[in-house]
């Protein structure tokens, strides 16, 4: 009996030793775990946030930011100066990156930065001293300009005409290196043998400067191109859940850019579009009518709607080959985010007021009642 009892209490003791090591072992497994992911997170954490503070404060900013490095300024001096006055985001962050890529000899003197501007933009501005320039030129596109409008407007203000600009846009092998360059927004579809003019839409609407007294027509187009690429880039994840080639949607706010000058209506004639768009009604908007014709009227009549263009949207079903003008971020949101309604009409009055209809005898009221 003796020897049965001390048996069967190792066996007991045996057992629970081994329930107290699995516990053991699980408990370590939960920490090991809970560890990795720790690090995991951590080394996200710290990558995302080290890549947010190499990029520009503000891309899109034309703001002009006026900063002074006294002499003897040391590197950390340096970094605390540009972060304080927003130049950019992380003051340590900017002593690792000059630090790794061996930068110094820093110039004192008084500076103009911009957010917009890279760090190695504002590294380089700071070696060779370049300091206070003001732009020799400075010119400002309006928004819904066409290409052969901004060429007038640059022709007014810069050393080359209007010939010379429209021509260096519509060379194929120029075309081709912007595309190269610019594989993100420009495609394929520039190049359709219907379009015009393979950049219309793709030239941002903005106040432009340039610092030399003759600038090209490649250094104004370049700048524009960043200018879009930089705008177009914020909304490519949107443009592809929605189903549309970067080439849509930039026509489509093209469209909707020439429709209404009101952005607070963008939504509401782009919610109209939609509709349209979905029950397989064609567009028919004037804008692209004026496009097709290539000249400027203040009222489209009945025979101009029959012209047979593909920017005809009165003759073609959906949108038109291509933009039909420059577009502006108000417009290309209100073409990702439009309006939900019924409508599937509006026209506008001389006053510039809109009036939507659900129906076409409705729509035919409101032109009676607004328009004859």
């Amino acid at each position: 009996m003796s020897k049965q009892k001390n048996s069967s209490k190792f066996r007991d003791n045996l057992m629970a030793r081994s329930e107290e090591a699995k516990t053991v072992r699980k408990i370590v497994a939960i920490i090991v775990i809970t560890l990795l992911i720790i690090l995991v997170i951590g080394v996200i954490s710290g990558y995302l946030y080290v890549k947010s503070a190499l990029e520009p404060v503000n891309p899109d900013s034309n703001e002009e930011i006026k900063v002074t490095i006294p002499i003897g300024s040391s590197s950390s001096n340096i970094a605390n100066i540009l972060e304080e006055n927003g130049v950019i985001k992380n003051a340590l962050v900017f002593r690792f990156y000059i630090k790794f890529n061996n930068d110094s000899n820093f110039q004192a003197g008084d500076y103009t930065f911009s957010p917009s501007m890279e760090l190695s933009e504002v590294v380089d501005s700071l070696k060779s001293g370049k300091l206070m320039a003001e732009p020799v030129h400075t010119v400002t596109i309006p928004e819904g300009k066409t290409i052969d409008e901004l060429a007038e407007i640059y022709a007014k203000q810069l050393p080359f005409t209007k010939e010379e600009f429209l021509k260096k846009v519509n060379d194929p092998d120029y075309i081709h290196t912007l595309m190269e360059r610019y594989p993100s927004i420009l495609s394929e579809d520039i190049l359709n043998p219907e379009i015009r003019t393979p950049l219309e839409g793709y030239l941002f609407a903005a106040t432009y400067e340039f610092f030399e007294e003759k600038p090209s027509v490649e250094t104004v187009v370049d700048e524009m191109m960043k200018k879009t690429e930089s705008v177009l880039s914020k909304y490519l994840d949107e443009i592809k859940q929605k189903d549309y080639t970067v080439h849509e949607a930039v026509t489509f706010a093209s469209v909707i850019e020439k429709e209404s000058g009101a952005k607070d209506q963008r939504k509401k004639i782009a919610g109209v579009f939609a509709n349209r768009l979905e029950e397989g009604i064609k567009l028919q908007t004037d804008p692209t009518v004026l496009y097709a014709q290539g000249k400027h009227k203040k009222r489209v009549i009945y025979e101009d709607l029959e012209i047979e263009s593909p920017y005809n949207t009165y003759y073609v079903e959906g949108l038109p080959v291509g933009p039909i003008g420059n577009f502006s971020e108000n417009s290309l949101v209100a073409a990702l985010e439009p309006e939900e309604s019924d409508y599937l009409y509006f026209l506008h009055d001389k006053n510039g007021n809109i009036y939507y209809a659900e129906t076409l005898e409705q729509h035919n009221k409101n032109k009676q009642k607004h328009i004859n």
